[in-house]
């Protein structure tokens, strides 16, 4: 237990701004702004503050944490806590959303009757179960926040998205969350009827509730789990629905759902999967792969065929999600270390994509390439920051994805040679998508159509600055996030009983010594 609840102030912040927006008047849109801009940077600030009591050498696996009877009768908990990697996604989160306030600021809501007041109030409530999901230690409280998570979602893209397809592309995405939800609340209840709790802390290691289970039914809990994860990973074959959400979606929703939310996926698997049913995990160890490399190359090659700048940044995350789940399924430290950290350092990338492009989309009305070409003659401003976004988007040595893509691709090696290799497709492929896109947008002459671009805004530099400092200062320094994952990483793999290969150069090295013996 903690002196101060700070997990449940920081969710109820949020939640409790957002309530107060959506009873604001409906003209009353700048007021709401206001007061979403000012209660996510004071959520900001009490995560910031959390963080600095986390103790990063302590041997409790959960700090913060708070167990609260919520409906005694199922054993279901009000239980919250983190360890390293639920913190530092947990930052990514609260950092991203006020940004994601900052760069709506302007933004107009022509469908909506509200004036977009109702949108900001969505973003708070959204805020409030990110946090949530990611520090729920009780199986039926996760199950409940990354349910609850949809509603908000349907209505930011749905109500307040762009574009003819916006409702159909919302009511794609519900679908198909429904379907993975489904599956897992039946594990959720198998887990609870097989393990005898909810408690998290309860059903892991070899002392767990879970620990005995026969080997098929704990193949078939995995199985739950794991498909409602891939779908909002999300994973080939369950990923359409990312295209046409994030193309439907304003640019701050976009942010989120790929940033934020699509995390919540990657983050179930090593939390869930993994340590919830560590010999089924290891059964199931190279379908994974083998769909992490079809994602991977797959959602690559998509990308460079897309004509449209939102669909392209979506496919550009399938891909990129196929290395996230590659490293956790590598069962190796460093696959599950670069895997963590490569869910931070992308919201970071991918955020900042999002948002230039939506101040292209702001300044244009469309999202088309063909639609652009010699914007940095006019926007210098806006077509750098475009350009550093894109090379952290393709893992440039020097930005933040470059060291987990490169710690994703050691553990895949000392897992197999063969997966690690195939992989680097995507790491090619990403070069022509992300130079090409730049290329058509950005270079050449400035067509006459297109008239003078303004540049980035004092407004707009606030809101996609922190991100390019922070992708440059973590691609030169990760140490401050990997002191964090890193402790969370050794207790997952002694939970699930897994150790690192010996590296083949000893092997190499012992082979040469004894034919040196030999020889003498």
């Amino acid at each position: 237990m903690t002196d101060i609840p700070w997990l449940t102030l920081a969710i109820a912040l949020p939640a409790l701004g957002g309530l107060a927006i959506a009873l604001l008047p409906r003209e009353c849109v700048e007021t709401a702004k206001r007061v979403a801009l000012g209660v996510t940077l004071a959520t900001l600030l009490l995560v910031v503050a959390m963080a600095f009591r986390f103790d990063v050498a302590s041997t409790q696996r959960l700090q913060f944490t708070e167990v609260h009877a919520w409906i005694p009768q199922f054993g279901v908990n009000y239980a919250v806590g983190v360890d390293g990697i639920a913190l530092v996604l947990i930052l990514m989160s609260v950092l991203l959303v006020p940004l994601v306030v900052l760069a709506a600021w302007t933004e107009t809501a022509d469908t909506a009757a509200d004036g977009g007041k109702g949108y900001f109030a969505l973003i708070l409530l959204l805020e409030a179960m990110m946090i949530g999901v990611f520090a729920a230690t009780d199986v039926f409280l996760f199950y409940v926040f990354f349910e609850a998570m949809l509603i908000p979602v349907y209505f930011m893209i749905g109500r307040y998205g762009r574009g003819e397809d916006r409702r159909r592309a919302a009511i794609k995405f519900l679908l198909y969350s429904l379907l993975g939800g489904l599956l897992m609340l039946v594990a959720v209840i198998g887990v609870a009827v097989y393990g005898g709790t909810f408690l998290w802390s309860d059903l892991v290691g070899p002392d767990g509730g879970l620990a005995a289970v026969d080997t098929t039914v704990a193949r078939w809990l995995f199985l739950g789990f794991f498909v409602a994860f891939a779908i909002k990973a999300p994973m080939w074959p369950l990923h359409t629905w990312l295209p046409s959400a994030a193309g439907a979606s304003r640019p701050g929703t976009a942010v989120l759902l790929v940033g934020v939310l699509d995390k919540v996926g990657t983050y179930g698997m090593l939390r869930y999967c993994l340590e919830l049913f560590p010999g089924a995990a290891a059964w199931f160890v190279w379908p994974v792969v083998a769909l992490s490399l079809v994602s991977i190359v797959y959602g690559a090659i998509l990308a460079v065929a897309q004509s449209d700048m939102m669909r392209l940044i979506a496919y550009t995350s399938i891909s990129h999600f196929g290395f996230i789940t590659l490293g956790i399924f590598a069962m190796t430290t460093q696959g599950q270390s670069g895997a963590a950290l490569y869910m931070i350092n992308h919201g970071f990338a991918t955020g900042a994509l999002f948002l230039v492009v939506g101040f292209l989309i702001a300044r244009r009305g469309s999202s088309a390439i063909a639609d652009y070409q010699g914007v940095r003659t006019t926007a210098p401003l806006l077509a750098g920051t475009f350009l550093v976004a894109g090379l952290a988007g393709l893992s440039l040595p020097g930005l933040a994805p470059f060291v987990s893509e490169f710690l994703v691709f050691i553990g895949a090696f000392m897992f197999h040679p063969v997966p690690a290799i195939i992989a680097t497709a995507g790491t090619v492929l990403a070069a022509l998508y992300i130079l090409w896109m730049y290329q058509r947008t950005m270079t050449g002459p400035l067509p006459a159509s297109l008239g003078r671009l303004p540049d980035l805004s004092h407004r707009e530099m606030w809101a996609v600055g922190p991100l390019i400092a922070l992708i440059v200062l973590f691609g030169l320094y990760p140490r401050p996030l990997l002191d964090a994952i890193n402790p969370a990483v050794e207790q997952t793999m002694q939970q699930i009983d897994a150790t690192d290969p010996a590296p083949a150069i000893d092997a190499v090295g012992e082979a040469a010594g004894v034919q040196e013996g030999a020889d003498e």
